[in-house]
């Protein structure tokens, strides 16, 4: 057989990925699913009412050709004006928006400077455009300051930073500092909101809502529809001037069918509740984090909590333990991250008597 040998390593190594489905009576500690909208019938039941009462089901085509809809609209428009960007376009998923940005901004002459943490989709995007392509340490404005300096002294470079707003695999928050540095710099500043949007910030906005930063026209937002807002697809917010240039130099803009009619619909919804609820939101994830701290003695800058391990077989063999106590939490193995880790998601839905329940056991 064609892949023998290498799924033969794969297996030996410990690393070889399965799809599964896991019982409903698991407590589910692994899901991005990070305010349960997910299991929000109201809101499935009103998007439902919304994408049924338009004449075309299904978007049919790419958004540049006819695939654009009143709906598509609607969505943009709405995320456009609680963010106080100028423009928003809708992308398929946050991996398509990661490839869009990378491969059309970054020119013949270009620098990019990427975190060392930042999602594979990045990582993947950063192939496309070869010798281009700085990566400075995770989270560490300095090491970017050290870099920008030293890649762009004597040239006319036109700069692109890309950073989390929190990271997914540590939870980390990015610092502010990356904003200030993107202007000082005249650099366009990428944030991928995948988990921050919905998660952080006196509006539940993600980064520039957290740290109280003004919109500039260098910034550029990349959000997804399938964590917090419980949906699929994902949107890029920017000025007007990079949201016309990236329809019409963005592969996976002009070259994909549109976001779902139903997907589209369910986001709107799912994002009006958020608006709507967001004080409550915000005082129960609060009160997760108060038990997590009491619990381990740690802040939790997000909704992730990051458990590292030495070696894979011990991160594996506690995995294994949560499991039969009807807890299930990611497994993440080497090369996603560094180390062997147990990625902890805590959700709007969780009692505390579960969360205690994980810590015990956490701690045995």
């Amino acid at each position: 057989m064609f892949y023998t040998k290498e799924l033969s390593t794969l297996k030996h190594k410990k690393i070889l990925r399965q799809r599964r489905i896991f019982s409903k009576d698991c407590i589910d500690f692994a899901s991005n699913d990070y305010i349960n909208l997910s299991q929000n019938k109201k809101s499935l039941k009103k998007a439902y009412k919304l994408a049924r009462n338009k004449n075309i089901n299904s978007p049919r085509a790419s958004m540049l050709i006819n695939g654009y809809s009143i709906l598509h609209q609607k969505l943009e428009n709405k995320l456009s004006s609680i963010n106080q960007f100028e423009n928003c376009i809708l992308v398929g998923s946050g991996f398509l928006a990661n490839i869009a940005l990378f491969e059309s901004l970054c020119r013949n002459g270009d620098i990019i400077f990427i975190d060392e943490e930042y999602h594979a989709s990045g990582i993947l995007a950063t192939k496309l455009i070869n010798n281009r392509v700085v990566f400075f340490k995770h989270n560490d404005e300095f090491d970017l300051k050290n870099k920008l300096y030293s890649a762009i002294y004597g040239k006319n470079s036109r700069i692109i930073i890309a950073i989390e707003g929190v990271y997914s695999m540590s939870g980390n928050i990015a610092k502010k500092e990356f904003a200030q540095i993107a202007i000082d710099y005249n650099a366009i500043l990428i944030v991928d909101e995948a988990h921050s949007a919905g998660t952080i910030g006196d509006n539940l906005l993600g980064y520039f809502d957290y740290y109280h930063i003004r919109n500039h026209q260098n910034f550029i937002k990349l959000g997804t529809l399938s964590k917090a807002y419980g949906s699929y697809g994902a949107y890029i917010l920017s000025s007007n001037h990079i949201n016309e240039y990236l329809q019409t130099r963005a592969k996976p803009i002009i070259y994909s069918t549109a976001l779902s009619s139903f997907d589209t619909a369910l986001a709107l919804v799912n994002i009006k509740y958020i608006q709507k609820h967001k004080n409550k939101i915000i005082q129960k994830i609060t009160s997760i984090k108060e038990i997590i701290n009491k619990e381990f003695n740690i802040k939790l800058d997000s909704q992730i909590f990051s458990l590292k391990f030495q070696n894979q077989t011990d991160m594996i063999e506690k995995a294994k333990l949560l499991k039969r106590n009807n807890i299930l939490v990611g497994a993440i193995r080497k090369p996603t991250t560094k180390m062997p880790i147990l990625r902890i998601v805590f959700s709007y839905k969780h009692k505390k008597k579960d969360i205690q329940k994980l810590c015990k056991l956490l701690k045995e």
